[in-house]
């Protein structure tokens, strides 16, 4: 196969303006015009998507896990903020099956760093709570299928 030449007024208009550049990137990937494709930054653009994709789920998987601790264990305000920790847990637990229905591939990255993002939500948690550190486990005692569990709570009002 041939590659095509990087054209060199392309990666000034990358630099120049984004959006004329991602427009004329994909008419030129439309027409099949690949002579004079910015391939670096086209690369650059498509490995910066899977990235943010990670990054995306990673995010909303370290604030469910935020949340499921405040529920958990900040009793002390859990009677005021349980249903606005709720609909956050609801939330979050959304944005999270919306990205792996789109990407399915995403759900070994999850399992891969649960314990990464539980870590980062327990570090958020105590921060807010200013509970002490050593009555909140390091390790989660709750599984990641529990924490996407649309039904599960690690507690629940009487």
């Amino acid at each position: 196969m041939i590659f095509p030449k990087v054209s060199s007024q392309s990666p000034a208009l990358y630099d120049a303006d984004y959006l004329l550049w991602v427009e004329q990137t994909a008419a030129q990937l439309k027409s099949q015009d690949f002579s004079q494709l910015d391939l670096e930054n086209l690369i650059e653009e498509v490995e910066s998507l899977g990235r943010s994709e990670k990054h995306a789920i990673a995010s909303y998987l370290t604030r469910l896990c935020e949340h499921l601790l405040k529920i958990q264990y900040w009793e002390a305000e859990r009677a005021n903020c349980f249903r606005g920790w709720d609909l956050e847990i609801t939330n979050f637990r959304l944005e999270i099956q919306e990205q792996l229905e789109a990407s399915p591939s995403l759900k070994s990255y999850l399992k891969d760093h649960f314990l990464k993002q539980y870590s980062n939500g327990r570090k958020i948690f105590l921060k807010t709570s200013n509970l002490k550190a050593d009555l909140i486990p390091e390790a989660p005692d709750f599984t990641l299928e529990q924490a996407l569990d649309e039904d599960w709570l690690p507690w629940r009002p009487e």
